[in-house]
């Protein structure tokens, strides 16, 4: 099979406090969703969130639907956003071909049209990083090269979160029904990726680690902003958000994360954010 995915249900805060080291790896870390050859998906009950992967190496993968979607097409009611972290590669969606070369996105709105993901190298595959969302009109697909994206320099050297958060499929760039996703990349010498940490009680939002080096790590803060719980992941890891609670981490070493989201409504900005004095 090249189409493989597994089932996440909603937890509440409550369960969570009392779950373990493990317990908490597997409600919440996706640490194999990139694996060459195949399409592989993370169905999440947060908000119906998917997030996914698309290495094809010898032949192209084909978008197919799932059981849980109970649709004839993939995207007959959705919506999918796509980043490529890794060799230059083409997305056919219908008649048009989209190349996309390392970080740059793209936007396939809701249709019953086929989507193929290819590499251009073999030997050094595309690695496509896939989110997707409900959606309720159909919006046209866009690609969003780094030229495209609106850029915010955050952070600073002395507080160790000095970034560049490059907004690719969000509103004002793309039109999308709810999906929202971007790519943050830390200047040298910084490590923690968001400060202060927030959430967003009216949206999930899943965390992609990548261009982490194999011997580093990265720790991921989750959990209510007075009951914190951290996830130790590697490179090509994702840590779904569920809307109460917090997201932030710091790394061991340099790495780039790619944020996804959907929910309630298209404000970057509705967040709660929790300055360190605050969190426990």
């Amino acid at each position: 099979m090249t189409t493989e995915y597994e089932v996440r249900y909603a937890v509440g805060q409550r369960e969570v406090k009392q779950y373990d080291t493990s317990e908490l790896r597997c409600e919440f870390l996706a640490d194999n969703i990139m694996q060459p050859g195949k399409v592989y998906w993370v169905y999440s009950h947060y908000e119906r969130f998917m997030v996914g992967g698309a290495v094809p190496t010898n032949a192209a993968l084909t978008l197919d639907t799932i059981d849980p979607l109970k649709s004839d097409a993939f995207l007959a009611r959705r919506e999918l956003g796509i980043i490529n972290v890794g060799g230059a590669g083409k997305v056919h969606v219908g008649e048009q071909c989209f190349e996309l070369a390392t970080e740059e996105a793209l936007y396939v709105g809701q249709t019953t049209e086929s989507v193929v993901f290819e590499s251009l190298d073999v030997a050094n595959p595309a690695r496509f990083y896939l989110n997707s969302a409900p959606a309720h009109h159909a919006y046209p697909h866009k690609k969003v090269g780094k030229a495209d994206a609106n850029v915010l320099h955050m952070g600073a050297g002395e507080t160790c979160n000095e970034r560049d958060i490059n907004q690719l499929i969000i509103s004002g760039v793309v039109q999308t029904c709810q999906l929202q996703m971007g790519l943050t990349r830390l200047n040298p010498g910084s490590n923690w990726n968001t400060m202060p940490a927030h959430q967003h009680d009216r949206r999930n939002e899943v965390y992609f680690y990548f261009d982490l080096e194999p011997e580093q790590a990265v720790c991921h803060f989750m959990g209510e902003p007075t009951e914190t719980r951290h996830i130790w992941v590697g490179n090509e890891n994702a840590v779904l958000s569920p809307p109460w609670s917090i997201h932030c981490g710091v790394g061991t070493g340099s790495y780039a994360f790619i944020w996804g989201m959907a929910g309630e409504n298209l404000d970057y900005n509705d967040m709660d954010k929790y300055p360190p004095d605050q969190l426990r």
